[in-house]
């Protein structure tokens, strides 16, 4: 049996696809090390959406090559979308690296791993469009919260986007499946679920009665036992449902708390990158779910500099961020990506699309101050993420904040917290954009 060490980047379903190998590396009798020195094979899980995260996946591979040159290493192999987008290029180009596994291969963990032991050399590229395999999960997220993945794959075929390419098509896990998981990890001490896909709200579209099924999956997650938060991540605004609305709403588990890719709110910008609405429609879409969802905070990603995007239209995505004031929105410079359509479109230069983006980034900064301002004096329910030792002061988060996106509350207590726990506390302050607050007795 050997020592196994696994590296995750990219997104929150990347990582569930991580700890589903390292549940079939563990079954298998391997040890799962902490870190990675000491590994006798270590599994890099890449992304390979845009270009930052092509160069950071790169750069882990290298630093991992020069610790396998030191001897601190074994065998390396590189697993996820980076290495299903240039699995070529990997193979000649990086020959440090002694197996790859391709984003339809994930079940195949085990057998490269045993051969690359063995002295071998190791690729693998199933099928993209394959149907989820279930297993179980070793997870890598604090025991109280988890990700719990409903789909794989997109059918959106946004212009800007390789995802379909990389992950096939848009596949909806049973729901019998999703809930035995969400029971398992309720009673492994799981309190919050983060419900993730490439577009959760298509979840049951492509089975064969064609139906929209999240507002019933979110239904049957509120009756578990155990689970006191329900977080919705990643529902596109054309799909936004009447049912689902409802659900959102009446079901206090769910906390109100919605994440809606936008991009954009110019009409001709969003019509070339194959995106819904115009500016006129996402205002009455926030509108609407602010009315019908009382409290509900909006996070959403926006681009600056997608083809089609001069100063007039970026004057207009300026005014609607200041208009519609989301609570949570970030700003990303387009990455033009070989092999998707927008890649031959022109577009603005890079340093004016970056310039852009530190303008969203400044407007968004005081919609937060505002957003904060109006907390103040408020008990707030918060999870208790952990202690930061340095500030000597545990933390946590508000249903208006999801893990490793948004903001913290740092929570002033006499009397230790447990990691976990959920807990009053009175908003009174801010530090450095987070929230402060002290415990209030129930």
């Amino acid at each position: 049996m050997a020592n196994i060490g696994f590296i995750s980047l990219g997104c929150a379903k990347n990582q569930v696809d991580c700890e589903r190998m390292m549940y079939r590396v563990q079954e298998a009798g391997h040890t799962i090390l902490e870190g990675v020195a000491g590994s006798d094979v270590v599994v890099i899980n890449t992304c390979g959406f845009i270009d930052s995260a092509k160069a950071e996946a790169i750069d882990y591979i290298l630093n991992t090559a020069a610790m396998k040159a030191d001897g601190l290493v074994g065998k390396i192999l590189v697993t996820g979308c980076l290495s299903q987008r240039y699995q070529q290029d990997i193979l000649t180009e990086m020959p440090e690296v002694d197996g790859i596994l391709g984003t339809g291969s994930y079940t195949e963990i085990v057998p490269a791993i045993e051969a690359l032991l063995r002295g071998e050399r190791f690729v693998d590229f199933g099928s993209i469009d394959a149907p989820e395999v279930e297993t179980g999960r070793v997870l890598t997220t604090p025991e109280h919260y988890a990700f719990l993945k409903i789909a794989e794959g997109c059918d959106n075929h946004c212009a800007y986007c390789i995802i379909p390419k990389l992950r096939g098509k848009y596949r909806s896990r049973q729901l019998d499946d999703i809930l035995y998981e969400a029971r398992v990890l309720a009673s492994q001490g799981t309190k919050e679920l983060i419900v993730v896909a490439q577009d959760t709200s298509r979840y049951g579209t492509d089975f064969p009665e064609h139906k929209k099924l999240l507002p019933k999956l979110l239904r049957e997650l509120c009756k578990i036992d155990g689970i006191h938060w329900v977080r919705v991540h990643y529902t596109y605004p054309e799909l936004m449902t009447e049912e689902l609305i409802d659900t959102i709403a009446n079901e206090p588990k769910i906390v109100k708390y919605l994440d809606i890719p936008m991009q954009h709110c110019n009409r001709q910008v969003l019509k070339r990158m194959n995106r819904w609405g115009d500016g006129e429609r996402l205002r009455k879409m926030i509108a609407m779910l602010r009315e019908r969802i009382p409290g509900l905070v909006i996070r959403t990603s926006l681009i600056t500099g997608l083809p089609g995007e001069g100063e007039a239209e970026f004057q207009e995505l300026c005014e609607f961020l200041k208009d519609v004031k989301l609570e949570r929105a970030g700003a990303f410079v387009f990455s033009p990506e070989e092999g998707t359509a927008a890649y031959e479109m022109e577009h603005c230069d890079q340093e004016i699309a970056a310039a852009r983006a530190e303008i969203l980034a400044d407007i968004q900064s005081q919609v937060m101050d505002e957003y904060n301002a109006s907390l103040m004096g408020k008990t707030m329910e918060v999870l208790v993420d952990g202690f930061d030792p340095e500030l000597e002061q545990f933390y946590g988060r508000t249903y208006a904040d999801s893990p490793d996106v948004d903001g913290r509350v740092w929570i002033a207590s006499e009397e230790p917290l447990r990691e976990g726990d959920f807990v009053n506390v009175c908003i009174d302050g801010t530090v450095d954009g987070d929230l402060s607050g002290y415990l209030v007795e129930e």
